[in-house]
């Protein structure tokens, strides 16, 4: 908005500093949690020559030039240091955090900003489930550095030194609208829209004719079932269908869903989790299909991360999870919006 007050002003400071100091106190015990656990930090470029795989994310593009200004190849901010750390799991790494900046364009809201911190830890050769004992315990971790009994968000409460729910997304679907997702997957993965579709109408929910499957997964969870989730608790959201597996592998115990979580606090959407996909046969297919997706409704292309398929082969079965350590924050501190807890937010406002 053209003549706010600039976050850099002395008044505006003195309003957001105590998020800011509840920050760094955050950023500390978390480094600490890392630390204790056997965690090494690891600080990737954020400059990388693939933009990653997913369709519905967009990345910054810049050029890489030589020392006499002639463009060299184009490069990309990372959305996520994910590729960068399974190169290091391939290298021989076996624990490893990164915490730092990644960059995602068309990012804007309450909850959402071009620029923000990025927790990111991987275990290899140790079980998904591992991961999920991991969020438990960082939730208690950042309550107390925040000196936080409660986590909150608009008005919605979560015990951060409570169990997490763990729910399957099926599980989901059928207690909060109603739905039989699984009965619309095939064990070969493949997905029947038009059974979902009168599921997803009887639930009441709006239906465009050219809604994919994919689509009408995604009106369903954002409409009936993120609200429920993270209430009183955490949730811990698991086993994703495998047309929604991203990176994940395929579940050993159902062909038709994927080791895929997300974890919920107050309706909030704070860590995304796979048991990783190892497999570069499987993962050139699905960059290839996430790509072709991305072209149809974007009109643009990545190119796929032909290091990262290499290094697949020597990466040991592994587990890796994202969290956004901004909403976090917003949630330890009461905050309203992502702004409140940046030092220094992307100017925003229009020239």
């Amino acid at each position: 908005m053209r003549g706010a007050t600039p976050w850099w002003s002395p008044e505006r400071h003195a309003d957001r500093r105590p998020f800011l100091l509840a920050r760094a106190r955050i950023v500390r015990a978390l480094r600490r949690f890392f630390e204790e656990r056997g965690f090494l930090e690891v600080d990737p470029c954020c400059l990388q020559h693939a933009a990653g795989g997913e369709p519905h994310l967009h990345a910054f593009a810049t050029d890489l030039h030589d020392a006499a200004g002639r463009p060299i190849r184009p490069l990309y901010l990372h959305t996520s240091p994910e590729f960068a750390c399974k190169k290091l799991l391939a290298a021989g790494e076996r624990r490893i955090v990164a915490i730092g900046h990644v960059f995602r364009d068309r990012e804007q809201g309450p909850l959402h900003h071009p620029e923000f911190t990025m927790v990111e830890w991987y275990r290899a050769q140790e079980p998904y489930d591992q991961l999920i004992e991991d969020c438990a315990d960082l939730l208690a971790t950042v309550a107390e550095a925040a000196g936080a009994r409660r986590l909150v968000f608009k008005g919605v409460e979560v015990d951060p030194f409570a169990r997490p729910e763990r729910i399957t997304v099926a599980e989901a679907f059928a207690r909060f609208a109603g739905i039989d997702l699984l009965s619309t997957v095939a064990a070969s993965g493949e997905t029947d829209r038009e059974a979902l579709a009168r599921q997803v109408a009887a639930a009441g929910i709006r239906i465009a004719p050219d809604d994919s499957w994919s689509d009408l997964f995604a009106r369903v969870l954002v409409a009936l079932v993120e609200p429920h989730l993270g209430r009183g608790r955490a949730t811990i959201l698991d086993a994703y269908p495998i047309a929604e597996a991203a990176l994940a592998r395929r579940s050993p115990a159902d062909p038709r869903v994927a080791e895929r979580f997300e974890l919920y606090a107050c309706g909030v959407e704070l860590a995304n989790a796979f048991g990783e996909l190892v497999d570069p046969i499987e993962q050139r297919t699905r960059f290839a299909a996430a790509m072709d997706l991305k072209e149809r409704l974007y009109g643009e292309r990545h190119p796929i991360d032909e290091e990262l398929l290499a290094a697949l082969a020597l990466v040991p079965e592994s587990s890796g999870i994202a969290l956004g350590l901004d909403r976090l924050v917003m949630l330890a501190t009461g905050a309203e919006r992502i702004e409140q807890v940046l030092w220094a937010p992307v100017p925003l406002e229009p020239r």
